[in-house]
Formats: C-alpha cells, structure tokens, sequence
C-alpha cells in the first residue's frame, strides 16, 4: 500500500485508540493568588502504532519501502523532510503515540464558566540526523465536578462541552474536602512522534 505523508512526518493517518492506567501525580505548593489544588490523578498511556524496517529507497520518487511482519508499505515522502537523503536501507521506523491526562482538584466556587483552552508544538530533527518529528498537544479544560463517590474514589465532571467524565483520585480521604459545584482542571497531553534510527549494532 501507498500513503502519502502530510504534515507530521513520517505518520500513519491512523485511528488513535485510548485505555487508561492511573498513577500519582505530586501535589503542587498552594498560593495565596491562585486555587488550592487538593489532589491530582492522571491517565498515562503510549502506544506503538507501527515499526518496520527500510529495504529500499528510490530517491527519484521519494518513495521508501517499509517492511515488517504484517508485509511491505510504501510512503512518498514530501518536500518538509529536508533530511530524506539520511535515510538508508536497514533503518527502523517507528511511530508512536502518547497519551496523559492530569485531574486537578481546585478548591474554588463554581462561577458556572467552563473553558478550553489548546496549544500544540513541533519538534524535528537537525538538518544532520535521521528524520524525526514530534507533534504534542495540550488541552486544559475547566470543569464542574457534578458527582462524588468516596467509597470507590471517584469524581465525575462536566467539561464546556457538557461531556460528563468520570476520574480515579488516589487519596480517597482528600475528596472530603471537595463538594459537588466546585471546579477542577482537567489537562490533556497527548503527542505523535515518528523517528528513524540506524539499525542496532
């Protein structure tokens, strides 16, 4: 098959799958100026949407042939990849992605405003080094915690969307000191990186 590559180099016009597994977050210093952050939780989860070798490289074309154990694709790589010549045959491909999301618990009155907010950087290798690029997202949202159950820990909260998610906090004993109609931050990391290495010695 053939796949045109487009603004993130190397990548897969790919679905993105999402699972979740929760780990500590540690609690930032309170400030006088700024809401108490109580608590945090966060999902953190990476995954290895495809690998493969190069085994041929046709620089009239652009087009380089990637082989792994699923069989053969071939990309055309586009005019952004200024490093195409550092591509050689034996090269590993591989493209992954990531995905975080932080809950903050900010004991604050609800002033009925929920917001979005987004950013996104590009990160690409040196004109000298094999071609590489990462794509990273963050999205922060505030919220209105809208449910609580302390004897199983969790939260829910609805976003400005009115999407109502449901979160894991770790220390069940800090949720007594948050209630229905407070906020929380919600904070989403998620990135694209697509990279190719010299083959192992």
């Amino acid at each position: 098959m053939t796949i045109q590559f487009t603004k993130l180099t190397l990548a897969f016009a790919a679905s993105i799958v999402c699972a979740s597994a929760v780990f500590a977050q540690a609690n930032p210093t309170p400030s006088t100026n700024k809401p108490m952050v109580i608590d945090a939780a966060a999902v953190d989860n990476s995954y290895l949407l495809y690998e493969g070798d190069v085994v041929k490289v046709d620089k009239k074309t652009r087009t380089i042939t990637f082989k792994n154990k699923e069989g053969e694709s071939k990309f055309v790589a586009g005019a952004e990849i200024a490093n195409f010549d550092q591509i050689k045959k034996g090269d590993h491909l591989s493209v992954t992605y990531q995905l975080a999301v932080a809950i903050e618990l900010i004991k604050t009155k609800s002033d009925g405003v929920r917001s979005k907010v987004e950013t996104n950087t590009v990160t690409k290798s040196k004109s000298s080094e094999k071609p590489s690029e990462t794509i990273a997202n963050k999205t922060t949202i505030t919220a209105d915690i809208v449910e609580l159950n302390l004897d199983k820990k969790l939260v829910s909260v609805k976003g400005p969307s009115g999407k109502i998610t449901t979160v894991v906090v770790k220390n069940p004993a800090l949720l007594a000191d948050v209630k229905v109609g407070e906020q929380v931050k919600v904070i989403y990391y998620d990135a694209m990186a697509a990279s190719i290495t010299s083959p192992k010695k």
